[in-house]
């Protein structure tokens, strides 16, 4: 263990080296069998004589907290210490809203059949490209000036591969410099806040709709409304008359799945035009369309430039491969420069080097080809024993895109209880009232097919059927 530890004036020098190393053994910091900073080393980093240092660990050893061992050094005795008591209770406190936050999803365990939303199945990635590209970006010849400071907007070059890329797979109009480099949908979606609203302003968002933006929303102090959606996506006519902001997934609502038809987009648009408010469009797997008319975003149609942008490359890539973006008009470029730069200043550079090269290079497109095929054939597969294993007893969304299928059960039906069952079976998804925020929540059931596989499906929603019908009789 590296132990720091420092000294505060010059007066029993000793003492207060035996005072903070006894703490760390105390603490935890420093754990039984560990080695104890050489006497010598530690002298040389205090700056004081190696005598002090020696007279503060005799101390230690013969109170049995240390022990030397001949040729290997001094480490702490396993002598069944007892942890020392907390210090008094922090008068500290978190704002109110912090106690309403919730990690979402759950943690699930035990799952053998995982339908849960939003996941995309690693094992498609092309991890050894991946691999050579991210090695020769972290080079040191590659790495460049350790000094210089990243552009908060991201690399240049990825911030041009993803314009092309938007642009030829989502249509979206954008120049590089529109663009910044984010950790994702929630830290654009928190650029925006920043940069736009003030803390109670009202933002308007899709009922039912994505937990962790609304969560966002409330802890930055934003006043979140609910707006109901219907089969063409969501009301316009039921927007709340003092919203600053509207948050929408018009290619695929989440977590229901139908795309916005054109009529309401071009309605939001005039909305948003008449109350001047902004509308963040969240376009999060519209690579992954199965079937119909490719969906036109909403930034697309935009010629006033209220809608900012978003997307992700999790889903496409894996989750863990944590690099989104913003597209936002000129008029907002410098502020949301800065706001990425006093916010976590910029992503990680040998990632978006390699990103940007993966795109180049053409790989990206082409895993989304070899992906597209594979979750097509899974969404049929679900689509289609949903409709043969549950008939009569739910009713499916109709879907052409994404990586889940929604599916509504009968008025009344506690779905969290369908779910806990299905997990007793082995099967991970989720309630479709998870998601309400704040209408009467519809009972239903989301079925994520991103990283189930193939051959297990047929299994897997057999086990839900069972789940569904519920618990054997007790006659």
């Amino acid at each position: 263990m590296d132990l720091h530890v420092s000294l505060v004036g010059r007066k029993d020098l000793a003492g207060q080296i035996y005072r903070q190393l006894r703490a760390a053994i105390l603490d935890g910091r420093l754990r039984a069998g560990e080695a104890a900073p050489p006497t010598r080393e530690l002298a040389r980093r205090l700056a004081i004589s190696r005598n002090t240092v020696a007279v503060a660990y005799d101390r230690l050893a013969a109170e049995g907290f240390l022990e030397s061992r001949v040729g290997a050094g001094t480490f702490v005795r396993d002598a069944g210490f007892l942890e020392r008591e907390r210090p008094v209770a922090s008068p500290l406190r978190p704002r109110p809203v912090w106690d309403e936050v919730r990690v979402w999803p759950a943690r699930m365990s035990g799952i053998t059949w995982d339908f849960r939303a939003g996941l995309p199945d690693v094992r498609l990635f092309p991890y050894e490209s991946w691999r050579r590209i991210m090695a020769g970006r972290l080079r040191p010849s590659a790495l460049g000036d350790p000094a210089a400071a990243g552009d908060p907007a991201g690399l240049a070059d990825l911030r041009e591969a993803i314009a092309r890329h938007v642009g030829v797979s989502r249509s979206v109009r954008a120049a590089a410099a529109d663009v910044v480099v984010t950790s994702g949908i929630q830290q654009a979606l928190d650029l925006v806040v920043r940069v736009l609203l003030e803390p109670g302003d009202v933002v308007a968002v899709e009922d039912p709709g994505y937990p962790p933006v609304r969560m966002l929303l409330r802890a930055a102090g934003m006043r979140v409304r609910g707006v109901p959606v219907d089969a063409e996506g969501l009301r316009v006519d039921a927007l709340p008359d003092g919203a600053r902001a509207v948050y929408v997934t018009p290619s695929h609502q989440f977590p229901l799945g139908m795309p916005m038809s054109l009529p309401r987009r071009r309605a939001l648009l005039e909305w948003a035009r008449r109350r001047d408010v902004v509308i963040v469009e969240d376009d999060y797997d519209t690579e992954y369309r199965y079937g119909g008319r490719p969906i036109e975003p909403l930034q697309s149609l935009d010629d006033g430039g209220r809608v900012l942008y978003m997307g992700t490359f999790s889903k496409i890539m894996r989750p863990v491969v944590r690099i989104g973006f913003l597209v936002a008009p000129p008029s907002l470029h410098r502020a949301f420069r800065l706001a990425r730069y006093v916010s976590s200043w910029h992503a990680e550079l040998p990632a978006q080097a390699a990103l940007a090269r993966f795109i180049d290079e053409g790989l990206l497109a082409r895993h989304i080809r070899r992906s597209r095929r594979e979750y097509q054939a899974r969404h049929e597969r679900v689509a289609g024993l949903l409709g043969t294993l549950f008939e009569g007893r739910l009713e499916v969304v109709p879907s052409a895109a994404g990586l889940h299928l929604s599916a509504t059960l009968p008025a009344g039906t506690d779905d969290a209880a369908v779910v806990r069952r299905a997990l007793a079976e082995g099967v991970g998804l989720f309630a479709l009232s998870e998601f309400a925020v704040e209408g009467p929540a519809v009972p239903g059931l989301v079925f994520g097919y991103g990283a189930v596989t193939l051959p297990e499906i047929a299994e897997g929603l057999r086990r839900v059927r069972r789940a569904v019908d519920g618990p054997p009789s007790a006659e």
